[in-house]
């Protein structure tokens, strides 16, 4: 009983110097750095203001090292943990006897970022880390930002100026080759990312809801959204002045298109008829109508714009004849009504009696004539409808159902099946 007691107690103290024995044989930073023949001669932490806001954003580590090997390669790597984060600042040197390095950690959000100095030999194995304060840091870096802002008038049409900037700005991301992904959506055509400006002259009408987004490799965000509404133009508002309506030929005529003050006609094109017809070549605002003999015309004017949005006007325009006109001409002219100064002649009031008297005797003959027809022979209109009095079918009787389709049935005493017929109101016989 002794020998296990002793053996417990043994196996009990064993276990307690095991891991103390296991930590003192851990070596320093400075002895591992001490097998590649290395030594630390200084190792300083600096803090930066870079912005001069008051804050420190930014930790210079200068390292000064000597070597008593004939040559060295070194990887050198400065890393900061922060939010979960890692990133580094790396560092490779080739030196013999003593060398200097700085290594600088920009902070890349706000709060505390654990630093630690990592040694490597050349081929990347690891020799020795050596761990440094943590710092509290407020970044100098510019963090993610996205802006869209709209350079237009407050309501726009289609065609009219309309440029929609891009303000996109990330020191962070590309500063620790994190850079992230900018996703644009709502434009009816594909944006790229350098696109810094875009077009919106050309966009169709219609409401739009632009939106962009970005996300770098350090998990940081931005967006911006741009809601605005293109409205189709208006068709080519316009009216027609005459000029020499209802005067002689002998006298000028015009027809000249007024267009409301704030549009411009610079890009319409006018198509001008007369009476229907085309007017070949007359793109212009006014029509010449000196030339048209005496006559009754329809002047019309088609205008369409630059985005091919049409309107029409028409006016009535009257040629009388001139004093001067030859003896062919005034018989092709069309006779003006001389109004109440019109000759007329009276026919009596025997004339009068007589036309009534005629048309009397015509509407009684016409009334005898028409009591005499044969009564008109309707057309077949098919089966009376088979209804009760409240217009309910009448199923005669006999038992009816309706089944899932909605369909009326009802059943003859052999079996024989009848549906109802809504459209005549009538039960037909089922065949199967």
């Amino acid at each position: 009983m002794r020998s296990t007691a002793w053996a417990a107690v043994v196996l009990f103290l064993l276990t307690l110097c095991g891991p103390l024995a296991t930590v003192a044989g851990e070596l320093t930073t400075e002895e591992r750095l001490a097998e590649q023949g290395l030594t630390v001669l200084a190792l300083r932490n600096d803090t930066i203001d870079t912005d001069q806001d008051g804050d420190i954003d930014a930790i210079r580590v200068v390292v000064v090292l000597n070597s008593t090997a004939s040559q060295n390669d070194l990887i050198v790597k400065l890393r900061g943990l922060h939010k979960e984060r890692e990133v580094l600042e790396v560092a490779e040197v080739s030196f013999s006897g003593q060398t200097n390095l700085s290594l600088v950690y920009d902070a890349w959000s706000k709060g505390e970022h654990r630093l630690r100095l990592d040694f490597f030999d050349e081929n990347g194995e690891f020799i020795a880390s050596n761990p440094l304060p943590t710092f509290v840091l407020t970044p100098a870096l510019s963090v993610p930002t996205v802006q869209l802002n709209l350079l237009a008038n407050e309501a726009i049409q289609t065609g009219e100026a309309c440029q929609i900037e891009r303000v996109f700005l990330d020191e962070t991301g590309p500063r620790y080759g994190a850079s992230g992904v900018r996703t644009f959506s709502g434009a009816p055509f594909s944006v790229l990312d350098g696109h810094e400006t875009l077009d919106c002259s050309s966009w169709p009408a219609g409401s739009y809801a632009l939106k962009e987004t970005y996300r770098n490799g350090l998990g940081q965000t931005a967006e911006s959204t741009l809601n605005f509404t293109i409205t189709n133009r208006p068709a080519p508002e316009f009216s027609l002045a005459l000029l020499g309506h209802e005067n002689t030929t002998n006298l000028p005529c015009k027809v000249t298109m007024v267009a409301e003050s704030t549009s411009d006609t610079s890009t319409w094109t006018k198509h001008w008829t007369i009476k229907g017809k085309h007017v070949e070549g007359a793109n212009t605002t006014s029509l010449d109508c000196s030339q048209l003999p005496a006559g009754a015309y329809l002047i019309g004017l088609e205008v369409m714009n630059d985005k091919m949005i049409t309107s029409k006007q028409g006016v009535n325009l009257i040629r009388l004849p001139s004093a001067d006109m030859s003896g062919n001409e005034t018989a092709n002219a069309p006779s003006a009504s001389l109004g109440e100064d019109t000759p007329t002649e009276s026919v009596g009031w025997l004339s009068i009696g007589i036309l009534a008297l005629i048309v009397t005797v015509v509407v009684f003959m016409a009334f005898v004539r028409e009591r005499r027809l044969e009564p008109l022979e309707l057309p077949h209109l098919g089966p009376a409808p088979q209804v009760l009095p409240d217009g309910t079918p009448d199923a005669g009787g006999l038992p009816a159902i309706t089944d899932d389709q909605g369909v009326l049935w009802r059943q003859h005493p052999d079996g024989a099946l009848d549906w109802w017929d809504a459209t005549w109101q009538i039960w037909q016989g089922w065949e199967e």
